[in-house]
């Protein structure tokens, strides 16, 4: 299992109700992706940055969603480039499955 973070700085800060309008605008673009488990949107205290969580079946999976035109979408949305960390995930406790999910079982 494989764990992304994306970042965005902004070149001006959000309200948290400004980033729960354009977080709404692009949450159907998520929904049925190959692998992807879970996103999670964020905000900066201070409103300059966000980004999300994400949670992938695999690394490829997860590379096939960062393409040049995911990033030329993110700039045109946020005008600002995103960066993307990739963090292994060999086991995961989810609280609401009541499960310990881990990487040896799949």
């Amino acid at each position: 299992m494989i764990t992304t973070l994306t970042t965005f700085i902004l070149p001006k800060p959000v309200t948290r109700e400004e980033a729960r309008s354009i977080f709404l605008s692009t949450a159907p673009k998520y929904r049925g992706v190959p692998g992807l488990l879970r996103k999670t949107y964020l905000l900066s205290e201070d409103g300059r940055t966000v980004g999300g969580v994400y949670f992938w079946n695999s690394r490829r999976e997860a590379e096939a969603m960062y393409t040049d035109a995911w990033r030329a979408f993110v700039r045109e949305k946020y005008d600002t480039d995103p960066t993307v960390a990739y963090f292994e995930s060999p086991v995961v406790v989810d609280n609401v499955a009541q499960q310990i999910l881990s990487d040896a079982a799949a």
